[in-house]
């Protein structure tokens, strides 16, 4: 009744099944490592803004690499900005989508090292995104910054390619290491989300606080794939019951008509 599964047609279905069943289950774990890693990464983050602020070089130094354990942090710093040097970070948006810059300005500490303060977001001059935009002056003079501490920007968790031949002062990616090459300074490793002191005007436009709230949908498209996974031998086992319910359906039609006409 069911030699039919023993067909090239039935045996490429079966062989079809049996990878994607293996394959759904680890989209499904996947998918559950991502929510796991989000609410890993959503406690870090309440806890770091709840903290109260550290001195900066207690958690990162000149060639350090932020801990991951430290993201969104809270820390202080003392010094002075350095306008001189400032550049801007290309393609970045603020709340409305809006394109323009994010304005980094190094500031030296009273130690003499420098911490790239991320001060805002400031719209470009025009659509061409090749002139220096406008920018208001930080306070002048010895001033205390608070701010977030953020790792270095990469391509490969960006997604941003650091492309070479930009426009005077223009940057693609936030870099302590590139930057310390072109102050030549001592250089600590990460940046600073600048919180206080805020700005005069309305511009920079400081960077929100991340959302920590969301956990996303990664655990419903876990779910969604597991079930997809058990889905699929139960519907091998309809299927193959179908057809060979048809199989005999048809057997039977064709043993009627060729049975001979009663005398």
């Amino acid at each position: 009744m069911y030699r039919f599964l023993l067909s090239r047609q039935w045996v490429i279905l079966t062989l079809v099944a049996l990878a994607l069943i293996p394959t759904m289950i680890e989209l499904g774990f996947w998918q559950l490592h991502r929510h796991e890693r989000r609410v890993a990464l959503n406690t870090v983050i309440a806890g770091s803004l709840a903290a109260e602020p550290v001195p900066v070089e207690s958690l990162t130094s000149p060639g350090a690499e932020v801990d991951g354990a430290y993201l969104y942090r809270r820390v202080t710093a003392q010094g002075r900005f350095d306008t001189a040097h400032e550049v801007v970070v290309r393609r970045r948006t603020n709340a409305d989508d809006e394109v323009g810059y994010h304005v980094l300005t190094p500031f030296v500490l009273d130690d003499g090292k420098v911490l790239l303060v991320n001060r805002g977001w400031v719209p470009s001059d025009g659509l061409s995104q090749t002139e220096f935009p406008r920018i208001p002056a930080p306070p002048r003079g010895e001033t205390t910054v608070t701010g977030r501490l953020m790792p270095d920007q990469t391509t490969a968790e960006s997604g941003i390619k650091n492309v070479q031949g930009l426009p005077d002062r223009q940057i693609m990616l936030i870099d302590s290491a590139r930057e310390a090459e072109r102050l030549g300074r001592q250089v600590l490793g990460g940046y600073v989300e600048l919180t206080e002191p805020g700005p005069k005007g309305d511009t920079p436009e400081l960077i929100p606080a991340p959302d920590h709230d969301s956990i996303g949908n990664h655990m419903a498209y876990a779910i969604q794939w597991w079930l997809f996974a058990a889905g699929v031998p139960v519907g091998w086992v309809i299927l193959a019951r179908r057809e060979a319910r048809d199989r005999a359906a048809a057997t039977a039609q064709k043993q009627q008509e060729t049975a001979p006409a009663p005398v």
